[in-house]
């Protein structure tokens, strides 16, 4: 059965729990060499990078990009006070999107990655240098090139981009060796190289793992299946009808959303839809994942016309893996997701219930994860950051060539001149009122006429109020520069000024 995966045609592989109980061959990639490199280097790349792709996306004005990225650099420039005072209007401008130049860094922010990474210098380095665990990476270089194998970063066997992501995922075997490797990592990680360098993209995912979906890639995964039944309660609220047609076909919900919750739908949804999810994601926690699967199910099973269709398990499931596109565009399912009334205080409530079923009916749980945190904002106030952890690193660094002492003793002398210059005042001319009142006193129109051509003098009332102006200056300074000239300097001066800035 074939389905549509980031606006491509491929193989259906089930859903990640098939897949950590089987394993593929490898011959059934569409990674594999044999189809790759017919038609890589033939086919144009869309905006996003996926060969032969249509992907669509809303046409934002150039202008209104222009100013979202303004606004973007002065927030990450003040993350911090943004983050504690004006967070709602953080969470509105990731409602709009955050735009594709700074989309990387910012996620890196909101993750709280950023923080992280400068919290751990060199530990990234350290980890990539140890060969790991040869039980893991035996599965891991099997994975990589089942990763989007349609993008142009992972589309060549042995690629930078499927270098870098053997590294992260190896990486994190190593630095969570309790947990191990688990097949849906590798989405996620290849999502977040997509958009920033290997060490980021490992923080990023440390920070997903351990903060956003804690325990969803653990031994068992307890926690995906508690999520479910929590997906399952919310589903009660939002769409009765949809909730009553799973309960009487006995659908568990491992069935149909472990892929959507454990990859983030970025094996599910259409690329531009997919970056909108995670800009929400990372800003307001796992809320948006579930209010995502539940639009789906609503949009999907929230009609009788819609249960028509499926009157059995088989059909229901069916329907399920092949979601209609409309449904899954991004201004639709964004505005969808922002209409759910689900909370993250009603995610944690749930959370409880189901997990005291849980321990009724099961036990405790095998692999206990750490606490969720619903949000940047969470996150950040859990691990309060310093302020160089959020100090942003220059993009591009300019070697400027060091200047010799003659050439640098000349240019103090003339910044020294420059500056005796400016504190020596010009004087200034009374300018007389072409149009005086008639009770005005005689204005000084008739006292300075208009100066004679030629070298006539000027006459004495008007020398004298030059002279008290001035005081025993008589003359303006010979150095001083034209208008011109100056102005020309303070250009020349304020270009040189910048060859040592760095970007941003």
């Amino acid at each position: 059965m074939d389905k549509m995966e980031n606006g491509l045609r491929s193989v259906d592989t089930g859903s990640i729990r098939t897949l950590s109980s089987s394993h593929i061959d490898d011959e059934s990639s569409l990674g594999s060499d044999s189809e790759i490199n017919g038609f890589a280097s033939e086919r144009q790349t869309d905006k996003y990078g996926f060969i032969g792709g249509a992907q669509k996306a809303q046409d934002i004005p150039t202008a209104v990009l222009r100013q979202r990225e303004v606004k973007w650099l002065d927030m990450l420039s003040h993350w911090d006070k943004w983050m504690i005072k004006r967070f709602n209007k953080v969470r509105l401008r990731c409602q709009k999107g955050i735009p594709p130049a700074l989309r990387g860094r910012a996620w890196l922010y909101l993750s709280g990655g950023k923080v992280k990474r400068e919290q751990n210098q060199g530990k990234f380095q350290e980890l990539d240098s140890q060969p790991g665990d040869p039980k893991w990476v035996d599965v891991i270089e099997k994975d990589l090139h089942r990763q989007f194998p349609f993008h142009e970063m992972f589309v060549s066997r042995g690629g930078h981009g499927q270098q870098d992501l053997f590294r992260v995922l190896k990486a994190y075997t190593l630095y969570r060796p309790e947990e191990g490797y688990c097949q849906a990592q590798a989405p996620i990680a290849a999502v977040l190289l997509m958009h920033m360098p290997a060490e980021d993209a490992f923080w990023g995912l440390v920070q997903i793992c351990e903060k956003y979906l804690p325990g969803y890639y653990s031994p068992g995964l307890e926690a995906i299946q508690l999520d479910g039944e929590i997906l399952f309660a919310l589903l009660r609220r939002v769409s009765p009808l949809a909730f009553r047609h799973l309960e009487k076909h006995k659908i568990d919900p491992i069935l149909y959303m472990t892929e959507w919750f454990m990859c983030a739908f970025s094996r599910t949804l259409p690329w531009a839809s997919v970056l909108r999810v995670w800009d929400m994601f990372l800003c307001d926690g796992v809320k948006i994942i579930f209010r995502v699967g539940l639009v789906l199910l609503k949009c999907m099973l929230g009609t009788r016309e819609k249960l028509k269709a499926c009157q059995g398990q088989y059909e229901t499931m069916e329907l399920l893996r092949a979601i209609e596109p409309r449904y899954m565009q991004e201004g639709f399912l964004v505005r969808e997701i922002l209409e759910v009334p689900v909370t993250a205080r009603d995610v944690e409530r749930e959370h409880h219930i189901q997990l005291k079923r849980w321990k009724k009916n099961r036990g405790e749980l095998n692999f206990k994860p750490p606490p969720r945190m619903h949000g940047a904002r969470i996150i950040m106030l859990a691990e309060p950051p310093r302020r160089q952890d959020l100090q942003q690193n220059p993009t591009i660094v300019l070697e400027v060539p060091q200047t010799t002492p003659q050439l640098q003793k000349g240019k103090e002398e003339k910044k020294s001149k420059k500056k005796k210059s400016m504190k020596k005042s010009q004087p200034t001319e009374e300018i007389p009122n072409p149009y005086p009142l008639p009770s005005d006193p005689q204005s000084s129109s008739s006292e300075l006429p208009a100066p004679p051509p030629g070298n006539s003098v000027m006459p004495e009332a008007a020398a004298q109020t030059e002279t008290d102006s001035v005081g025993e200056q008589k003359t303006p300074p010979t150095d001083l520069p034209s208008a011109k000239e100056s102005t020309l300097q303070r250009s020349t001066q304020s270009l040189s000024s910048t060859e040592q800035d760095t970007y941003l």
